[in-house]
């Protein structure tokens, strides 16, 4: 006869089980623990001088034409909010189909603007090449000619004396 507290043969006791499941945890614990991957540091970083930080004034440090392409980008951003505006009162656009209408003007208006740029640049007018000598300059004319045949050639380019 089996006893309620007793376990079924050939199952291991419950309790046991119960223990190796503690023990795997806690091993487990203890290694991930060593073997830490990473780590924050939460202290303050020291601080550089007793001047607190003060928002400078004027636009960030970027170059002259990421300049001009933030002010065109504000003035079509600012001249589109009226259309927004008014096409949010009307409430019966698609907002796909409205972006690709009021998007592609900007775009290709930019894209103008891009090429113009370029087409200015390219259109300047060069510099002429100007070669200051000081002193006395001597300039060879002279012209070597050679006449190589045969399968190994041998070109030695001595002037005549």
């Amino acid at each position: 006869m089996q006893l309620p507290e007793q376990p079924v043969a050939g199952q291991p006791d419950p309790t046991i089980q119960q223990n190796v499941n503690r023990l795997v945890a806690a091993v487990d614990d203890a290694l991930l623990a060593r073997q830490a991957t990473s780590y924050r540091d939460d202290t303050q970083l020291p601080t550089i001088g007793p001047t607190p930080p003060v928002e400078q004034p004027g636009q960030r440090g970027m170059s002259q034409w990421a300049i001009d392409a933030s002010g065109v980008l504000k003035g079509v951003s600012v001249a589109s909010i009226p259309l927004g505006v008014g096409v949010w009162i009307v409430g019966q656009v698609d907002p796909w189909t409205l972006g690709i209408i009021l998007g592609s003007p900007a775009v290709a208006a930019l894209a103008v603007a891009r090429l113009v740029a370029k087409v200015k640049d390219a259109n300047q007018a060069t510099q002429p090449v100007v070669q200051n000598y000081y002193g006395t300059v001597h300039h060879d004319t002279r012209t070597v000619t050679s006449t190589t045949r045969g399968v190994i050639a041998n070109n030695r380019n001595q002037l005549p004396k």
